[in-house]
């Protein structure tokens, strides 16, 4: 097939773009220089860029920096760009410039070609779709707000679902007692209700662990342009951009104290980052808890039984994997690596610019997808429908020789050591060696032996 060309120019000279492309000379060069993962910025990050375009033109009509037909055909070209209209003219890689140039004029030449085709007259990329802008400021800009919006729109709400699956299952396990385990060694009874609980709690400090980071997010460098002094931008450019961007998302963004901050460092990046990967830890310690206890059916654990999803197994017929826990932990990994890059992309400020920002946009932006998808399967195809295997459970748990820590303190350690290492040698319950072995009758052994006030910590008195 014949591909068909047209001639564009820039201040570098001219070259070929596709004819049927709504982008322009700028973008084809970075096409041609960034042939590199074939990843594309995430369309979030896109759209983000759009709106901010979108609310720029409106400010800037309002400011007597643009005039009014200019603005009007470019706020409505962005809008196209945030409902998901034209994602095939956005193919810079992630691994371009460090500033993100690339991606900033890859929307300015989309809208401004957009914007023309509407008005029927040249809407510049630079001195229209990018007034009172630059690079340096729109890029980390749409950091902060996709991040911020991906995170209180789709993230948090999927872990709360996953808080609240959590604890509707420990509610209906409450009266489930089962051995615990440290060093995964036999320890004293505990209820899966408390078990569930802790992880419960985990995901609900995740969400407040985000919250907390939220107020340096809302901070925002529009309007510090290209070096932080808000050269080339109306002196009220940045506080009307933020007002109206919170009344377009309901969300309370203002213009950060010091650009000079916003510009130079991603520290509210990094932030953010290390509360994801704390979630990813939690993640990956429920996810395995539940693999352990789903282990067997017969060698293993099998104190649950997590739904069965698919064949586990193309040789051994039968057989059933905790397929959905082992792709919530893989989800966990790629999220803590995804923090290694930016925290090492964090660190590449150097004077009034990071230059890593397309690749801090990527990985903060996979690790919020990953994390809310993760935690929604994780809530509806695991947690919600195992069931436990209660006979099993109270088998083990009345082997446990642990239960004999309850009599430490009434006929101290050193005789509960020797009781509980004999209860393993023969096999037998604690409580029958215990009966030979102490002066303690049946009666006050079931009493101070009972799992279930050993849940509570034990008969007093």
């Amino acid at each position: 097939m014949i591909e068909k060309f047209r001639i564009e120019k820039d201040s570098m000279g001219e070259l070929n773009v596709p004819s049927d492309a709504l982008y322009g000379a700028q973008t084809q060069r970075a096409i041609n220089n960034f042939p590199i993962s074939g990843l594309t910025m995430p369309m979030e990050f896109i759209r983000t860029i759009a709106l901010i375009k979108k609310i720029a033109a409106s400010v800037n009509v309002e400011l007597g920096e643009l005039e009014p037909a200019i603005g009007n055909a470019i706020i409505e070209a962005a809008q196209c760009i945030t409902e998901n209209q034209y994602e095939e003219q956005f193919p810079v890689d992630i691994f371009q410039t460090g500033s993100g140039t690339s991606t900033n004029m890859n929307l300015n030449e989309v809208i401004a070609q957009l914007a023309s085709e509407l008005i029927g007259q040249p809407v510049s990329a630079n001195d229209h779709v990018n007034c009172g802008q630059s690079s340096n400021d729109v890029i980390p800009t749409a950091l902060h707000v996709s991040a911020v919006v991906e995170s209180q729109l789709t993230l948090i709400p999927a872990l709360v679902h996953l808080a609240e699956t959590i604890e509707n299952k420990a509610a209906d396990v409450v009266d489930v007692i089962k051995t615990g385990r440290t060093h995964l060694m036999d320890a004293m009874p505990i209820r899966m209700s408390q078990e569930l609980s802790g992880w419960a709690l985990q995901i609900r400090n995740g969400i407040d662990r985000i919250n907390t980071t939220m107020p340096r997010l809302y901070k925002l460098a529009q309007g510090g342009t290209a070096v932080g002094t808000g050269i080339n931008a109306h002196p009220e450019f940045a506080q009307k951009f933020a007002e109206a961007l919170t009344l377009e998302t309901g969300l309370m963004f203002s213009p950060n104290d010091n650009f000079f901050e916003s510009l130079g460092s991603q520290d509210a990046m990094v932030e953010l980052s290390g509360q994801l990967k704390v979630i990813a830890v939690s993640l990956m310690k429920i996810a395995n808890d539940l693999r352990w206890m789903n282990s067997g059916p017969l060698a293993g654990l099998g104190e649950i039984v997590l739904p069965a999803l698919q064949p586990g197994s193309s040789i051994m017929p039968g057989k059933v994997n905790p397929v959905i826990p082992e792709a919530v932990a893989m989800v966990a990994a790629q999220v803590i690596g995804n923090d290694t890059t930016i925290t090492i992309a964090g660190q590449s400020g150097s004077f009034q610019l990071n230059v890593m920002l397309p690749v801090i946009a990527h990985n903060i932006l996979q690790s919020i997808a990953l994390l809310s998808q993760a935690s929604t399967v994780l809530a509806d195809k695991a947690i919600a429908g195992f069931t436990v295997n209660e006979a099993h459970l109270q088998q083990a748990l009345a082997k446990n020789p642990i239960l004999v820590t309850a009599l430490n303190p009434i006929i101290g350690y050193a005789k509960a050591a020797e009781i509980a290492k004999a209860a393993y040698q023969q096999g037998r319950p604690i409580i029958d060696v215990a009966a030979e072995m102490t002066d303690l009758s049946l009666a006050e052994l079931s009493r101070l032996l009972d799992p279930a006030s050993l849940t509570d910590g034990g008969i007093k008195g």
